[in-house]
């Protein structure tokens, strides 16, 4: 039901079969973050007009809509497959056509996430588990370069995140855990890995 709410609400479309992903060990499969998830992430973290959010491996652009609808952010979505971002582009046009043009703040850029140039003035980062530990590591050091060259507050959230992604996070000595929000309620079986761990 949230998912058909939500998607007539900002006249989009990023339900359905998610096929086309891309074949590669280094990518993992897209999967759409439940809007369940959201409304439970950002009533505990919410973003304002000053944010700039960066969604990595954004898929049909879900996150960017909601967090653009509700908050009036800046989003980039970053992905690199061809037919996801050509989707995110018709999504962006839709939506435009019923929601006031001066929210126009979305961009979304299609190029591989390790190469996505980091903005001084993005400052929260959005990872659902999209690709392997190797890339993580790559985008890490953008952002790290990014946060030396123009000292800011940063948040990252990681959704889902693997074990590897975790060990990883906590040996970076510029990272510091902040919270955790569970999501395994939301869902049947409730998985301990539905979680969203936030880190500064």
């Amino acid at each position: 039901m949230e998912d058909l709410y939500y998607e007539k609400l900002f006249n989009i479309k990023t339900t359905g079969e998610q096929q086309g992903f891309y074949e590669s060990h280094h990518y993992n499969r897209y999967e759409a973050t439940s809007y369940l998830a959201l409304e439970t992430l950002f009533k505990e973290y919410c973003v304002n007009d000053k944010d700039s959010v960066v969604d990595f491996g954004c898929g049909k652009g879900r996150l960017p809509f909601y967090i653009n609808y509700y908050y009036n952010s800046k989003v980039t979505g970053i992905e690199m497959n061809n037919n996801y971002f050509e989707i995110c582009i018709n999504n962006k046009k839709s939506y435009l056509k019923h929601h006031n043009k001066s929210r126009d703040k979305i961009e979304f850029i299609n190029t591989f996430a390790e190469e996505y140039q980091i903005s001084n003035s993005d400052n929260k980062f959005y990872f659902f588990n999209p690709f392997s530990l190797e890339l993580l590591q790559k985008v890490m050091a953008r952002i790290l370069n990014s946060y030396y060259e123009h000292p800011r507050s940063i948040l990252l959230f990681f959704y889902y995140p693997s074990d590897s992604y975790l060990s990883y996070l906590t040996s970076v000595p510029e990272m510091v855990f902040l919270d955790e929000i569970p999501c395994g309620d939301l869902f049947p079986g409730n998985d301990p890995r539905e979680t969203i761990m936030i880190f500064e």
